[in-house]
């Protein structure tokens, strides 16, 4: 007579790539709701001569405060700027060596629609061990970006491109009034770059994450609002 297994099926650490947005966080969210993977930490690049995230323009004082507020180790790893591909292929894939050798086995992305850069991901991790993980893979992104906020995900726009979407947006909240009025051209999520997203507050936080906006700058085509953290309370 046989007997079904009754052995646990544990769980895959899995780190995130996290680029401070409203993407990675949500899917943090997802990832934890699901039993056959374990989070165990988030994984960002950071240009180091301005000691920002990479592309969202993020003070890396700020990234750390919100990986603190995830609960979760940071894995930074630093790049040029600019960064020639080779360099970060190098770098990336020394990251990578490391975590597979503490034991990592995937590492998930926030990624949505865009098929060429799934495939970048998948090639990218080909023959290190770690398998890729997409956890919001084909969500419709109007009604995810609604999902985001009635779960309470809160985020501030960090970073836009000035030719698909107006200056105006940058330093504003990802909310209700933002998606309604956003042209129909561009992507409720922002994923073909028209916006990114600092995200502070939601249930994947400890606690939220105080920021304040600084100065507009426009530099290399994009237009950049500068967070800072919110003064201490008195």
């Amino acid at each position: 007579m046989r007997f079904a297994s009754t052995r646990a099926v544990m769980p895959r650490p899995t780190l995130l790539s996290w680029s401070s947005g409203k993407d990675s966080a949500y899917a943090l969210h997802v990832l934890r709701q699901q039993t056959d993977i374990e989070v165990v930490g988030l994984l960002t690049t950071v240009d180091e001569a301005h000691a920002r995230v990479a592309i969202h323009g993020v003070r890396v004082g700020l990234l750390r405060a919100q990986a603190a507020a995830t609960g979760l180790p940071l894995r930074e790893v630093p790049l040029p700027s600019p960064c020639p591909n080779a360099e970060y292929e190098a770098r990336m894939g020394a990251a990578l060596a490391q975590a597979r050798a503490e034991g990592v086995a995937a590492l998930a992305f926030g990624d949505l629609f865009l098929e060429e850069i799934r495939r970048y991901r998948e090639d990218s991790l080909r023959g290190t061990g770690l398998d890729a993980v997409f956890p919001l893979w084909g969500e419709p992104t109007p009604a995810l970006a609604r999902r985001m906020l009635a779960l309470g995900l809160r985020a501030r726009i960090t970073c836009i491109d000035p030719r698909r979407v107006g200056r105006e947006v940058v330093g504003r909240d990802f909310d209700e009034a933002l998606l309604d009025g956003l042209p129909h051209t561009v992507d409720p999520c922002g994923e073909r770059g028209e916006l990114h997203t600092f995200a502070y507050a939601g249930p994947m936080f400890r606690h939220p994450i105080g920021i304040t906006t600084g100065e507009t700058v426009e530099r290399d085509g994009f237009v950049f609002a500068d967070l800072l953290p919110a003064p201490a309370a008195a």
